[in-house]
């Protein structure tokens, strides 16, 4: 059976019995602390934690490979981008300038220029697992009721909730369309010419779309009929209050998010310079 992308994956595991609160105060944390920073051994540091936490999840990586190689095709292009727009960034923020060989003009490759788009990557791959591990570990009604919890309206929270809910929904919609067209005829693979393909995936979106908007009206109609957003407040059936795990957890964050701001900022530059 094919794994549902960006869906809930219940497991026994230490993360799973955390709060959803605690999970996307973590997330937070540890995402200002990547952002904030340009300090390679700091990220370093929080890239080896991130990567144990996933471990601990037991969540498979051939779980969320999908989404896993549609981030990283981004990273790469986000990479060339920088390069492209910007080939002397490095040399600019660290002040020196150890070219390597020159491709032309301007586009030289620096050891300066590398390092900081290396920092720009484990930038990344400091947020995936944390951020990843957010998503397929919480449930999407406890996913609401955390945002809720930290001042999101609950309305806002709830359409959250509906959103990573459809996901799953949808990918089952669209497996079972395409089987049927394929079963009429309708050839989606290899074996088609690109332009022939995608005209025969327009026959699978076009039903999809139709369904998920019957399914929207079905929905809506059911929250209108039950009162849906008449009160200020609500009440979430599938909200977890804080154990002493949960207390630990946040503190030990905060501590981890703390101490890599002071080792950033404790030569008054976010950018840990090893050229000088």
């Amino acid at each position: 059976m094919a794994v549902e992308m960006l869906a809930y994956i219940e497991r026994r595991s230490p993360v799973h019995t955390l709060s959803g609160s605690t999970k996307l105060i973590v997330f937070l944390l540890f995402s200002s602390a990547a952002m904030l920073t340009y300090d390679t051994r700091v990220l370093g540091a929080l890239l080896i934690i991130s990567l144990v936490i996933f471990a601990i999840s037991k969540i498979k990586i051939r779980e969320i490979g999908f989404v896993l190689v549609f981030i990283l095709a981004f990273l790469l292009l986000n990479n060339l981008a920088i390069y492209a727009f910007s080939p002397q960034e490095g040399v600019r923020i660290y002040g020196t300038r150890h070219e390597l060989f020159q491709i032309y003009d301007r586009y030289n490759v620096t050891a300066e220029q590398l390092f900081y788009q290396l920092n720009v990557t484990l930038k990344y791959f400091v947020v995936i697992p944390v951020a990843l591990l957010f998503i397929v570990t919480t449930h999407p009604s406890e996913f609401a009721a955390s945002l809720n919890k930290i001042g999101v309206n609950y309305k806002i929270a709830y359409s959250v909730s509906l959103a990573l809910r459809y996901i799953p929904d949808i990918q089952r919609d669209f497996r079972s369309i395409s089987q049927s067209q394929q079963a009429r005829g309708v050839d989606i693979s290899r074996n088609e010419k690109l332009g022939k393909r995608i005209k025969n995936i327009s026959a699978i979106i076009f039903p999809l779309i139709l369904s998920s908007l019957d399914r929207i009206e079905v929905i809506s109609n059911a929250m209108e009929l039950r009162g849906f957003g008449k009160n200020k407040e609500r009440s979430w059936y599938s909200e977890k209050k804080l154990t002493k795990t949960d207390f630990w957890t946040i503190i030990i964050a905060a501590i981890i998010f703390i101490f890599s701001l002071w080792v950033t900022y404790q030569n008054g530059s976010r950018f840990y310079n090893p050229f000088k």
